[in-house]
């Protein structure tokens, strides 16, 4: 089995979640007592996030190089970015470690194409939904194009996730809240799936909850990694 290496506590709720995934998905893969080979930086989240409110992205980037580099000196076959928003510089940090990263995106946009979905609402925080890099990914690797909520209601997406969820907080009005959304988008959009494209949104809804496709991006990110590291499926290009 191969180790994976994981940049985490981005919260670390999420983080908590990816590694019972990944121990689960082992030890329902090979039985007996097998779990995951994993090693785990995990982040003091106010130090990115202080960054991200600040728009220094080239410091939060610095930061997650040098977690990159800590695991690859320490083993890691692959890096595992346990968060959407942070794989904004995926490639800049294969570039410092020599490390395949393993792309939530491209976890994703495979779930997706073995449905008929094809016009997903992406709910995330506002980086994620506002800026290029992770639906420029999803269009221009595998012709997946997104819909986006409008400005209020990404203001509310983003302000649920960091003062909430990030903190172990699970509302009932903050799911209705998300529901209200979805279900508004699929009425005025015509979206017809749902990516959760924060890793903590699947602490708040789930595919019980609305009656077309969810997309669990930190479930599927699991375990396209566990594909990775015990069949040995190959990394993705790195171009």
């Amino acid at each position: 089995m191969r180790i994976l290496g994981l940049i985490g506590g981005m919260s670390w709720e999420s983080t908590a979640l990816y590694y019972r995934h990944l121990n689960e998905i082992a030890r329902d893969r090979l039985g007996g007592l097998h779990s995951a080979k994993v090693l785990l930086w995990s982040f003091d989240f106010a130090e990115i996030a202080e960054c991200q409110s600040q728009g220094d992205w080239d410091g939060a980037t610095a930061l997650m190089i040098d977690a990159a580099r800590r695991l690859q000196a320490g083993g890691a076959e692959a890096l595992v970015i346990c968060t959407n928003t942070m794989h904004k510089m995926a490639e800049e940090l294969e570039r410092a470690s020599g490390l395949p990263v393993l792309h939530i995106a491209d976890a994703t946009a495979q779930a997706i194409r073995r449905t008929a979905c094809a016009r997903p609402l992406l709910l995330a925080t506002r980086f994620t939904m506002e800026q290029a890099f992770y639906r420029e990914r999803l269009r221009q690797r595998h012709g997946i194009d997104c819909v986006i909520p409008d400005e209020a209601d990404r203001a509310l997406v983003h302000r649920i996730i960091y003062e909430e969820l990030c903190r172990g907080v699970v509302s009932p009005d903050s799911k209705a809240a998300y529901l209200d959304v979805i279900d508004r988008l699929r009425r005025s959009e015509g979206v017809d799936g749902v990516i959760l494209g924060c890793t903590e949104i699947t602490m708040l809804i789930g595919a019980g909850d609305v009656d077309f496709p969810v997309f669990d991006t930190t479930r599927l990110h699991a375990e396209s990694a566990m594909a990775f590291a015990i069949d040995g499926a190959a990394a993705p290009s790195r171009n």
